[in-house]
């Protein structure tokens, strides 16, 4: 069973960083395209980023791009979230999903998925 785990949420000021870990057990993690997903409460699920299997496909959601990048290292099975210039409207519970292949930007797409890890920006 394909097992995915994040890491790095937690409390920051407006204008920090943080980067966030998807480490995944249990497949092969070099074919699955890996995307990042984000809900507040009372709000629907939210693309942030996706990244195809070797990397060739990146996908941003408008609201951060520029600020948040994806990237992966097959040796270590992690996919990573590097987040900077944070706001308070970044404020969600990350989670992490995986797919053979493919960058897919929503959530039906994908096969596999974290539990999340929350991200807080004061402001």
């Amino acid at each position: 069973q394909v097992q995915l785990v994040e890491s790095g949420g937690g409390l920051v000021q407006a204008g920090g960083s943080l980067r966030l870990s998807c480490t995944v057990s249990g497949g092969t993690f070099s074919i699955y395209g890996m995307g990042w997903f984000r809900q507040s409460p009372g709000k629907e699920r939210e693309f942030v980023a996706a990244m195809s299997w070797r990397g060739g496909t990146i996908y941003y959601a408008d609201s951060v791009k520029g600020r948040f990048t994806v990237s992966r290292d097959n040796a270590k099975n992690t996919v990573y979230l590097q987040m900077n210039s944070l706001k308070p409207e970044d404020t969600a519970v990350y989670s992490c999903a995986a797919v053979p292949w493919r960058a897919a930007q929503t959530p039906k797409e994908y096969d596999f998925w974290g539990q999340g890890t929350q991200v807080t920006v004061s402001s």
